[in-house]
C-alpha cells in the first residue's frame, strides 16, 4: 500500500482531534483499507518543549518548532493545518509552493482576498485540498443530502440553523485567541463557519446575507489576570436569501447558557421537511409532505430515521450501524474521505473553491453588521 506521510502542523485541540482520527483509520476501516497507511511523520508547535512533548507523547514522530522544515521536507505527502486562524494563509501558501496536499481546519482564510488566492494558487496543480468541516460527515447529514437530490423535499423554500455554546457565559475564563479579533477569532469564524457550510452544502449558493453580532461580554479576563476588551463577536445573528430562493436565518452564539454542542437545523421544501439535531445525532427526521392527511391524521407527520452508526463500507463494519455515532466519528469519516481521495484520485468534498466561497460568505456577514446594509453576494 502507498503510505501517505503527514505534517502535523499545531497540536491544539483540533491537532489532537486530526491525528485521533489518522492513528485510528485500522479499527473503522480495517487494517486492510489503504488510507491506514497514512502515518504522521511530524508535528510542528511554536515552542520546542511542546513540540517535543506531542512527538513522544502521541507518537507523532519528529518534532519541530519551525514549520518551513517540516513542509517543504522531501518525505511529507500532505500537511495538515491546525493552528489559529490568522495562521492559515500563510501555511496554505507554503504548503502549495512545496507541491504538498493540504488538509486545513476551518476556516480556509479570515480574509475572502486571502481565500480567493489560495483557490486559484492550488487550480491545476493536481493537489488536493480538503477544509474540515466534519459536519458534513454526520449520518443524518448526509441522509439528509440524499433525500434533497433525491427531490424528496421538493423546492427548497426556506431554513433555520443555529449553533450555540456556552463558553462565553464564564466571564472569569482567561481569553483565548477565539476571543480576539486581530487572531481570526469571533463566534461567526468559530461556530458560524459550520452553520454556513451547511446550508450551502445542503442548499446551494447564498445570494444575499444581512447580519448584526453581539458582544455582551465586552470585559473578560486577561491571561494575566487582567480585564480584557474583548474585540470579538460572542454571537452573530443573520438573515441569508440563496440562489434557489430560500430565505432564512443563521444563529452562532456562546451565549447559550445550558447548552453544550447544540448545532440544529431545519430546513423546510415545497414537498417535506428535514430536522437534525447534533445533540441526538444518531437520527434524522424527515416529514413527507405528501403521505396522505386524514381527519384523525391519516399518515402525515414526522418520521425518525434510525442512522446511527451507518456509513459506506468499509466504515460500516466497527462499532457497527447500531453503536451510538459521536462528534469524533465524523472527523475519522472527514480525514477517510479526504486520504481517499488521495489514492483514487477523486475531488475532495468540500474542496478548497467551496472553503473560499464559504470565507467570502463570512466576510460579507460581517461587512453587513458593520456598515448595516444587506450585502449582495
Amino acid at each position: 500500500m502507498k503510505r501517505l506521510n503527514i505534517a502535523l502542523i499545531g497540536f491544539g485541540n483540533m491537532g489532537r482531534t486530526h491525528s485521533y482520527a489518522v492513528q485510528n483509520l485500522k479499527f473503522y476501516y480495517g487494517a486492510d483499507d489503504p488510507t491506514t497507511a497514512a502515518r504522521i511523520i511530524g508535528v510542528c508547535t511554536s515552542k520546542k518543549e511542546t513540540a517535543e512533548a506531542a512527538a513522544e507523547k502521541y507518537g507523532l514522530g519528529k518534532a519541530y518548532w519551525n514549520e518551513d522544515e517540516l513542509i517543504f521536507s522531501d518525505e511529507t505527502d500532505i500537511v495538515d493545518i491546525s493552528t489559529p486562524n490568522l495562521l492559515h494563509y500563510g501555511t496554505l501558501k507554503k504548503a502549495i509552493a512545496a507541491g504538498k496536499h493540504i488538509y486545513c481546519e476551518k476556516p480556509l482564510c479570515t480574509k475572502a482576498e486571502q481565500a480567493a488566492e489560495i483557490a486559484e494558487l492550488i487550480k491545476g496543480t493536481g493537489l488536493k485540498g480538503q477544509i474540515v468541516h466534519n459536519y458534513r460527515f454526520m449520518g443524518p447529514v448526509v441522509r439528509a443530502k440524499q433525500l434533497i437530490e433525491e427531490g424528496r423535499l421538493g423546492k427548497i423554500v426556506s431554513f433555520d440553523i443555529s449553533y450555540y455554546h456556552s463558553s462565553s457565559t464564564d466571564t472569569t475564563k482567561p481569553i483565548g485567541w477565539k476571543q480576539d479579533g486581530a487572531y481570526g477569532g469571533g463566534v461567526l469564524w468559530d461556530l458560524g463557519s459550520h452553520a454556513v457550510d451547511l446550508i450551502y452544502h445542503l442548499c446551494g449558493k447564498f445570494k444575499t446575507v444581512e447580519g448584526m453580532q453581539q458582544i455582551a461580554h465586552p470585559l473578560r479576563a486577561g491571561v494575566d489576570g487582567k480585564p480584557w476588551k474583548t474585540d470579538a463577536d460572542e454571537a452573530f445573528y443573520l438573515l441569508a436569501e440563496l440562489e434557489c430562493g430560500a430565505k432564512g436565518t443563521i444563529t452562532a452564539s456562546k451565549l447559550g447558557v445550558g447548552t453544550n454542542d447544540d448545532l440544529n437545523f431545519t430546513i423546510y421544501g415545497t414537498k417535506g421537511t428535514v430536522k437534525f439535531d447534533l445533540m441526538d445525532p444518531s437520527w434524522l427526521w424527515f416529514c413527507d409532505g405528501e403521505m396522505p392527511s386524514g381527519e384523525l391524521g391519516g399518515e402525515r407527520g414526522f418520521t425518525r430515521i434510525e442512522c446511527v452508526g451507518r456509513y459506506p463500507s468499509p466504515g460500516d463494519k466497527f462499532p457497527g450501524a447500531k453503536a451510538v455515532p459521536g462528534w469524533i466519528r465524523s472527523h475519522v469519516e472527514s480525514y477517510h474521505d479526504f486520504l481517499t481521495s488521495i489514492l483514487k484520485d477523486r475531488p475532495t468534498c468540500p474542496d478548497i473553491s467551496d472553503a473560499a466561497e464559504v470565507t467570502r460568505i463570512v466576510e460579507s456577514a460581517y461587512m453587513s453588521a458593520e456598515t448595516g446594509r444587506r450585502i449582495s453576494l
